[in-house]
């Protein structure tokens, strides 16, 4: 009778098969998800742009507009940081599914070692390795990542609602006070958002348990 404990390549392969097509499918519902959510919140975005052209351009009769654009706005910039933390959160959960499927090339590559020339993505689980699925095989640095995720453009578009959120509240004080008041608000906010969020990506990338295959081990040996 043969011993339970040996599982043969083949099941071996079948079954890392099975685990990347469950992540592959985890990390499309995620972002479709995300990406819903960030089209709603666009779309909110410019009804309450034409709520408030409309106004002005019918003169602002009962002088509502002040009023109106600090509603909307702050409703508007409410929605769009929950908005932007749900992406954060889709975003370190994408990074860990990365690091899944790496894990699971490592796999592959110990059972057949001849593989590693012909995968263009990384096959190690430690933030050498994700940055190489990520790129693709090509090089980023870390200000061109941030500045192409959808975090960031999120980020940016909050930025824009809440210094034009705080322009119009400082209004009473005079065009340039608020202009000037304004542009420091949404140049903090985004600042202190994308700060707290390079934090929280730091904690994750600090926490060791999660390496098993790192860049600089070669991949574990094939399973007799």
């Amino acid at each position: 009778m043969s011993d339970p404990a040996v599982v043969p390549p083949a099941v071996r392969a079948q079954l890392l098969g099975l685990e990347h097509s469950s992540l592959l499918s985890t990390r499309a519902m995620t972002w479709s998800e995300v990406m819903s959510r960030i089209t709603a919140q666009l779309t909110f975005t410019s009804a309450v742009l034409v709520v408030l052209a409309l106004d002005v351009r019918n003169g602002d009769p009962a002088g509502s507009f002040r009023p109106l654009a600090l509603g909307l706005g702050f409703a508007l910039l409410l929605t769009g940081t929950l908005t932007t933390l749900r992406v954060h959160y889709a975003s370190l959960e994408d990074a860990q599914l990365m690091r899944g499927m790496n894990r699971l090339r490592a796999g592959y590559v110990a059972l057949d070692p001849g593989l590693e020339p012909y995968l263009t993505t990384g096959f190690t689980d430690d933030a050498d390795g994700v940055v190489r699925t990520y790129g693709l095989g090509y090089s980023r640095t870390a200000a061109q990542q941030v500045m192409a995720s959808a975090i960031f453009f999120s980020s940016v578009v909050n930025a824009l609602v809440a210094g034009g959120w705080v322009g119009i509240l400082a209004a009473p004080a005079g065009r340039t006070v608020a202009v000037v008041v304004g542009v420091v608000a949404g140049l903090g906010y985004l600042a202190a958002f994308m700060y707290a969020v390079a934090r929280l990506f730091a904690q994750a990338e600090r926490m060791p348990e999660l390496v098993h295959f790192p860049t600089s081990q070669p991949a574990p040996p094939s399973p007799s």
